[in-house]
């Protein structure tokens, strides 16, 4: 990373947002259209005098808090939250691990038993949601919708960050705070989370203190698809204990409608999973 980058990220984008944008009267003198400091230490509910030192790169370790109260002064778009988060991340001291690393890979005997499970919808995803395999079926019903999107895909970032999720699920609020849950049913992630807070701000703080770490293991999904229309799934959560808190979800049509409509999905779609 560059010498003051995020001082220099945050400067920039407050010398890009006019008053207007965020409900500001222009003033006068100004001496360029963008925001003043004092602006947006206001809109953000921090104080000017530590707004100063991060922009001249006094501190480079701002919270995942005062970056998700940051963002909405600053018009970030999800995709410029990302690379805030990734600036502060970047010049971050790293502590030590507080807890054992999610799992990353799946063994064999877990994959023979994906593939006997396909055609259904399945897959296995690690505490933080991380979506480390699937069946095809999976992948011909996630694929359209952009969940397996990201290397690796992960559930909760789509979720929470993915604006398509919104429209894909009728039930959003439901769905986001059963993630949230499962998030919690185990050891902490504060690094997860933390971008999680940086990426969502509210959305996903609010969920984070409200919402117990009691997932259901079984419950109804709607989903708008894109290609199918509105599905009626009934899931299946089995947590795998001794494979460092794998899940495995597994998708089964909730009628006859929507089992119909799953069998229309094109496999042409297997090719860009």
């Amino acid at each position: 990373m560059g010498d003051n980058e995020l001082g220099g990220f945050l400067r920039a984008r407050r010398a890009e947002v006019t008053p207007a944008e965020v409900g500001l009267p222009p003033g006068d003198r100004r001496r360029t259209p963008g925001l003043r400091r004092a602006e947006v230490a206001m809109l953000a509910g921090i104080s000017v005098e530590y707004l100063t030192r991060l922009e001249q790169g006094r501190d480079r370790h701002p919270s995942p808090q005062v970056l998700a109260a940051l963002a909405g002064p600053l018009r970030l778009t999800a995709a410029e939250r990302a690379h805030l988060y990734r600036l502060t991340r970047a010049s971050a001291v790293t502590c030590g691990r507080l807890v054992e690393d999610p799992a990353r890979s799946v063994r064999p005997g877990l994959r023979a038993i994906l593939d006997q499970l396909d055609p259904a919808a399945a897959m296995l995803v690690n505490q933080v949601g991380d979506v480390l395999a699937c069946t095809p079926g999976m992948r011909r019903l996630a694929g359209p919708i952009g969940l397996l999107d990201g290397d690796p895909p992960n559930v909760n970032r789509y979720v929470f960050t993915d604006p398509r999720s919104r429209e894909v699920f009728p039930d959003w609020p439901s769905v986001a705070d059963e993630q949230v849950a499962a998030l919690k049913d185990g050891p902490a992630r504060p690094d997860f989370t933390g971008e999680l807070t940086a990426l969502a701000g509210d959305e996903f703080t609010e969920r984070a203190e409200r919402v117990p770490g009691l997932p259901r293991s079984h419950g109804l999904l709607r989903v708008e698809h894109p290609e199918a229309g509105l599905l009626r799934l009934a899931y299946e959560i089995m947590v795998l204990p001794g494979d460092h808190g794998l899940r495995m979800v597994v998708y089964l049509p909730a009628d006859e409608a929507t089992s119909r409509s799953l069998r229309r999905l094109s496999p042409l779609r297997l090719v860009a999973g």
